[in-house]
């Protein structure tokens, strides 16, 4: 690639990848997925209208509107002939913060599915056009310095759109270390794009420069954990060898056959997976853990971090779905502004906080199973004081400015 020319080339193709996956595939299409068609056990969804949009005139009219309700509202409607909502069984299923198919199933296939399918379709232009291989020989003087090579550069972006799936891929390292150290900084420091999305549109309303501090203390942490992981953990890293293809204009089939068996896999790999935590979720909350692990929280946050309490429910959510952790986190922080507004620098201690903070959980069931259990959980012993550590010394820092 040219020296000149292949930084601000890489810039912008992670800006469209941001647009067409965070932007499109995060925004327009996970609410419309999450909020119309698959809705709330309890409550309608009122239904979504189809646009017609005329060109010449540059306007759209409601072609027609659609009065449906919602799958999960429509089950919730069967399942209450049977049983009450209060029973057990209901909120087995149906319950709205913990419910296999209101939350696990409705975030796996609402919500992860189009993220990850147009992910998978940025990735197989990349991948077909020739950019990819060229992008990892870019990388590859950089990631040596943390114990990786240019290979690593697969599951790095993967991991932008979604971290479960980008630690499946991260068999393809050649050797442990490698393996670990990739997991490890996926867990880390790389958020998925519905987090990513929710966390730049949050940051852009306090002021660009905050979004700025955000990716800079942000990279600096994974570059910095992986120079040490490289140092500390044993193994040796292996030679980076690549083909490097021609550049070509990508064919629509190629890309579509991708696609396709990379999101049938996905679904078949990480779909159990999210079912399985959200069982672990609903467990946890019945037997009063969450609740006990917020009361222990509440005193960390609060004196060390410097945020309200109010937050701490937005942490321990995060463990479920990141994004909503940090939209939890928001509106906890701007209901206790109140008149005088959010305060920005708490905004942004938090969303650090947040990013660098313990894998969700279905992530963390992929690191058992590709990495093993002791290893997932030192990763996880590591991540959560590290991260928590990393926001007291940025309030410190703030609190001078």
């Amino acid at each position: 690639m040219h020296p000149v020319a292949a930084f601000p080339i890489l810039i912008i193709v992670l800006w469209i990848i941001y647009k067409l996956v965070g932007g499109f595939g995060a925004g327009t299409c996970v609410d419309f997925f999450e909020s119309k068609i698959f809705g709330n056990s309890l409550i309608p969804s009122g239904g979504f209208d189809i646009y017609v949009y005329i060109p010449f005139i540059q306007k759209e009219y409601v072609f027609t509107h659609v009065n449906f309700q919602g799958f999960n509202y429509y089950l919730g409607l069967l399942a209450q002939q049977v049983i009450s909502k209060d029973n057990i069984i209901f909120e087995l299923f149906l319950n709205e913060q913990s419910g296999l198919i209101q939350v696990g199933l409705t975030y796996a296939i609402a919500i992860v599915f189009p993220i990850v399918g147009f992910f998978f379709l940025a990735f197989g232009i990349m991948e077909d056009s020739g950019y990819l291989p060229r992008l990892a020989v870019m990388v590859d003087k950089v990631f040596k310095r943390i114990g990786l090579n240019g290979k690593a550069i697969l599951p790095m972006v993967l991991g932008l759109g979604c971290d479960t799936m980008a630690t499946m891929t991260t068999r393809i390292l050649n050797t442990r270390k490698e393996r670990i150290i990739a997991t490890l900084l996926l867990a880390l420091a790389i958020p998925c794009s519905a987090q990513l999305g929710v966390i730049s549109s949050v940051l852009g309303s306090v002021g660009g420069v905050y979004f700025a501090v955000y990716v800079f203390v942000i990279c600096t942490q994974l570059l910095f954990v992986g120079y040490l992981s490289s140092k500390v953990l044993p193994g040796v890293s292996s030679d980076f060898l690549m083909e490097i293809p021609p550049f070509r204009m990508p064919k629509f089939s190629n890309i579509f056959i991708k696609t396709f068996y990379r999101v049938r896999w996905f679904l078949k790999e990480a779909v159990p997976l999210f079912m399985l935590g959200t069982l672990v979720l609903f467990i946890a909350t019945k037997l009063g853990v969450l609740s006990f692990i917020e009361r222990m929280g509440s005193p960390v946050i609060k004196n060390f971090l410097g945020l309200p309490v109010e937050t701490t429910h937005g942490f321990i959510l995060g463990f479920l779905r990141r994004d909503y952790g940090a939209v939890s986190i928001f509106k906890a922080l701007e209901e206790k502004g109140g008149s005088a507004g959010i305060d920005p620098k708490q905004l942004l201690v938090s969303l650090v906080v947040i990013t660098l903070f313990i894998p969700c959980l279905a992530n963390f069931f992929v690191m058992i199973k590709e990495q093993g259990a002791r290893n997932a959980f030192l990763m996880f012993a590591f991540i959560l004081p590290y991260s928590i550590l990393v926001g007291g010394i940025l309030r410190y820092f703030l609190g001078l400015c």
